[in-house]
């Protein structure tokens, strides 16, 4: 085997859409946060709302869950930056944070 010769590489790099350490830190903090099916139910439900937002006490009886399992599945989903909230009263409404989601569904994008 001559080694003088340049290698050649039988495919095209992977290197081009290389995503940095710290992305992927967060980013598999927030698929590691996805991986509840509850909270996928949640994120669902609440980007299907008309005003694009719910409050717990709405969210309880679609899933079958109490109150308590439910703020706590929001919280988790709110602390990993998924979800705004904005407290009215007695009552803490969520909606979707359209930029995170955007950012999970490029993560996925296949190159075309």
């Amino acid at each position: 085997m001559n080694l003088s010769q340049p290698m050649f590489n039988c495919c095209q790099s992977v290197l081009s859409a290389l995503i940095k350490p710290e992305e992927a830190v967060q980013t598999a903090a927030i698929f590691k946060v996805l991986g509840e099916p509850a909270r996928l139910q949640l994120l669902s439900f609440i980007a299907n709302q008309p005003t694009g937002e719910a409050c717990v006490c709405e969210l309880t009886e679609p899933l079958g869950l109490s109150q308590p399992t439910v703020s706590h599945h929001l919280k988790v989903l709110y602390e990993v930056g998924l979800l705004a909230k904005e407290r009215r009263g007695t009552w803490i409404y969520y909606r979707l944070i359209p930029e995170q989601i955007e950012a999970l569904r490029n993560a996925l994008t296949l190159p075309q």
